[in-house]
């Protein structure tokens, strides 16, 4: 795996890491909301032996600038943007719960950009009717304004993000997490529902589904891949 590197996107420094082949098709890894490239360190590695692999860390965490702007539509210009540098102009792209729902605000916004799809344990865009989660006392790696920011818009998502599933043309695989993970089942299934042709797979992991069924993750992810 290569060293950390990092691109000027939008005006913020974005740090991502890279690995495998230059020349393989392009994979780009969204983290979850708190998490960072290394929630995929033990995805990147399989993943590269067939694809070139992006993880970066969002706007707001990890080593990537905490600008205090955290609105997802800025992490989706970051990704599109961090794209343009890189001189890909299409990617299978890969979200984890909120890095998801960046992943099909760009397959909305921007579909020309986007080879196919998986999104990870990823809620649907309607009001969720959260609170802010009590701050830690601890250091922790991303700006807390991100989370007070991006649970705003868990609770009033933009009122195109749902009508505009049904506009996703990209290949789409869905992965719900069962019966363990803390968001609502049903809402992922009517997520791959609301997404022409989507696939919906079950792994009964709970919500990081990469961390605690890495084969099955692994499995799903590259049978969509490769079919």
């Amino acid at each position: 795996m290569d060293d950390l590197q990092a691109a000027r996107v939008n005006g913020i420094r974005l740090a991502y890491r890279v690995a495998g082949d230059p020349g393989a098709p392009p994979v780009v890894l969204l983290p979850g909301r708190g998490a960072d490239h290394t929630t995929w360190d033990e995805v990147i590695e399989p993943l590269a032996a067939s694809w070139r692999v992006y993880a970066p860390d969002l706007r707001g965490h990890g080593q990537s600038e905490w600008p205090g702007d955290y609105s997802l539509e800025s992490m989706r210009d970051d990704v599109v943007g961090l794209l343009d540098h890189l001189g890909v102009e299409r990617a299978i792209v890969i979200g984890h719960s909120l890095g998801g729902v960046v992943a099909y605000l760009i397959a909305e916004e921007y579909p020309d950009r986007v080879a196919r799809m998986v999104l990870e344990d990823v809620p649907l865009p309607v009001p969720a009717g959260q609170s802010v989660p009590e701050r830690p006392a601890d250091p922790f790696p991303f700006d807390w304004a991100m989370v007070e920011q991006t649970t705003d818009q868990r609770n009033d998502p933009g009122p195109a993000w749902l009508k505009r599933l049904g506009e996703i043309t990209a290949p789409t695989l869905v992965l719900a997490g069962g019966a363990a993970s803390h968001l609502p089942q049903h809402e992922v299934a009517d997520l791959a529902a609301r997404i022409p042709g989507a696939e919906l797979v079950t792994i009964e992991a709970g919500h990081e589904i990469h961390k605690h069924r890495l084969e099955e993750f692994l499995s799903a992810v590259t049978a969509f891949l490769t079919r």
